[in-house]
């Protein structure tokens, strides 16, 4: 992924690696909507493309096999929850957004109309509501869901008789 960005000479805190700011100017000449700072976190861009990728109807769930694994151990561990966020890897910079995805389809599904269809959703959401570019949406289909496969049994939300 190749995003353009512009670099500081300062050192960044983590928590400044993983946040875009898009920049403002300052002034009573400049309108309202372009006075100040507006600074997007890695992880909203991520959680808007999961959830635009679960958009499309075909998409059965995101991740590879070893994280959709690790996500259902976590949801069992009392406390725990799945992250909303498996399967997808972002990288911000300034003005855009580059966006890895890792699918898990229905079977029968037309991958490469499926493929497309999370592409468009994940890019309208993105720059929609974050307005920035997004300049490439990288989809791997890493599994097909078969019919008979079955889910994995809801836990009983009483722990004890």
């Amino acid at each position: 992924m190749s995003v353009s960005t512009q670099h500081s000479t300062t050192a960044a805190t983590p928590d400044e690696q993983e946040k875009t700011t898009r920049q403002g100017r300052s002034g009573t000449h400049i309108p309202a909507e372009n006075r100040g700072n507006t600074t997007i976190a890695d992880t909203v861009v991520a959680k808007i493309a999961s959830m635009a990728a679960r958009e499309v109807p075909e998409v059965y769930n995101l991740g590879a096999g070893m994280a959709r694994a690790f996500g259902a151990m976590r949801e069992r561990v009392p406390g725990g929850s799945s992250s909303i966020t498996q399967g997808v890897k972002v990288e911000v910079g300034e003005r855009q957004a580059a966006v890895d995805l890792a699918l898990v389809v229905h079977y029968g599904a037309a991958i490469a109309e499926t493929a497309s269809d999370v592409r468009t959703n994940v890019i309208t959401a993105i720059e929609r509501m974050t307005g920035l570019e997004v300049v490439e949406v990288n989809v791997a289909v890493d599994d097909v869901r078969l019919p008979d496969e079955e889910e994995a049994p809801e836990q009983s939300t009483r722990r004890v008789a």
